[in-house]
């Protein structure tokens, strides 16, 4: 009876702020300004295939980016000692401690066509590149912003690793390739699991990062969704809509990494 009255203010959290919410997403998105039901408006999001795939596609290529920076690095960290560990994980999550924003706009001054990066190239004849207002920016600043994020729950995994599981699968002859594909990743998918969810998912719906860097040539499905509710073309219908379908599709992906992760991990139970 104590453990349910305990519970009952983080379950009336829950549905102030996250159920109520959502059913108004739901709501506004079978819905017409009028109150009729309707699916018209999840039919239109078919005409923004585009931008969906975009969107997926470079939170897909920030997401495999941050994976491959952020394991070897935590495998590295992981390895030290108690005080190197607290001050390498401090400087990762130093980024973390500035505005958002001022991180982003901090890019933008670097990739510009007279920002930090063309100025030191034309001292060698080289440039001005084309860097802001790019796919590839967009991306940077998403492996920027998020590359904590995968870090931090593969570290987690990582310090668990005894260095005696490494040394005996070195003395049954794997070397450092066996070590890692049957020793090291195995053990970390716990770890690589959530780190995935937690960089794929805010790259997938971010809007501040492909503005600043992308440039209006690059419009993500964020932008699509801020543009039908703060925009001129005002219509939260179809950007609740448009939010639903991003949720299921996020849910969908969140659904098929879990199930590998725990597929993988019996695997290694075995």
């Amino acid at each position: 009876m104590r453990q349910k009255a305990a519970a009952a203010p983080y379950i009336l959290w829950m549905i102030i702020f996250i159920l109520v919410p959502l059913a108004l997403v739901v709501m506004y998105a079978v819905t017409t300004p009028d109150g009729q039901f309707t699916i018209s408006y999840i039919s239109q999001v078919g005409e923004y295939a585009p931008v969906l795939v975009r969107s997926v596609w470079l939170a897909f290529v920030a997401t495999v980016i941050c994976l491959v920076l952020a394991f070897p690095l935590a495998f590295i960290i992981s390895r030290r000692s108690s005080n190197s560990q607290r001050t390498m994980i401090m400087l990762v999550m130093l980024p973390m401690w500035m505005n958002f924003l001022l991180c982003t706009y901090a890019w933008m001054t670097i990739l510009e066509k007279n920002g930090l990066i063309n100025r030191f190239l034309a001292n060698f004849g080289i440039g001005p590149l084309e860097m802001i207002n790019t796919q590839g920016a967009v991306v940077l600043g998403m492996v920027y912003n998020y590359l904590p994020f995968m870090l931090l729950p593969i570290y987690s995994v990582m310090t668990k690793i005894s260095n005696s599981v490494i040394e005996a699968a070195q003395d049954l002859g794997a070397n450092w390739v066996g070590v890692l594909g049957k020793v090291l990743i195995p053990l970390s998918i716990p770890g690589i699991s959530t780190g995935v969810i937690m960089v794929f998912v805010p790259s997938v719906s971010t809007f501040v990062i492909s503005r600043m860097l992308g440039g209006g040539g690059n419009l993500l499905i964020g932008d699509l969704i801020d543009l039908q509710f703060l925009g001129n073309a005002y219509n939260p219908n179809l950007g609740a809509a448009i939010s639903l379908v991003l949720m299921v599709l996020i849910l969908l992906c969140m659904s098929i990494t879990n199930q590998f992760g725990g597929e993988d991990m019996e695997g290694v139970i075995k």
